[in-house]
């Protein structure tokens, strides 16, 4: 998408949505569900719509984790932190996964290929520990498992 297209969505979801009372988080949400992510080049234009500063766009952005402002890699990796997972190596998974992808969570592999996201459920707590890989559920992975889940993926 070129950087002209990029803007005119942008402008397109701010348009139709900046006159809704609490207007800036279902805006964010329409630019990421649109284009991935969040731009930063955007940040100007809905602070401007809103009557709001940069600073306070930039700020909720960054401090809800579900926002990126980086285009996200062809497929994102998530790995359950709940309880159950942790309890059942699931830290140990995630140190393997971080070393593997060499990258940490929110980050993109610099091919593009994956991003590394948590989660707090994946709601396959009898299969501990669990990863997703865009819609693909995975329980009981181990390092070596994950390595093969990767080749597959990668495929």
């Amino acid at each position: 998408m070129t950087q002209i297209t990029m803007m005119q969505t942008v402008q397109t979801i701010v348009e139709g949505l900046k006159d809704k009372p609490g207007a800036l988080l279902p805006i964010l949400h329409g630019i990421q569900n649109a284009l991935g992510y969040v731009p930063p080049e955007s940040v100007g234009t809905i602070a401007k719509a809103l009557n709001l500063s940069r600073a306070e766009v930039h700020g909720v952005i960054s401090f809800y984790h579900y926002f990126r402002d980086h285009a996200p890699g062809k497929k994102t990796v998530r790995i359950c932190r709940a309880e159950s997972c942790l309890a059942m190596g699931g830290k140990a998974l995630e140190s393997h996964v971080k070393t593997k992808l060499g990258i940490d969570y929110h980050e993109t592999t610099a091919d593009g290929k994956f991003s590394l996201e948590a989660v707090y459920c994946l709601g396959n707590c009898a299969c501990s520990p669990a990863i997703q890989i865009d819609n693909a559920v995975y329980g009981r992975v181990t390092a070596e498992s994950f390595n093969e889940i990767l080749t597959e993926q990668s495929a």
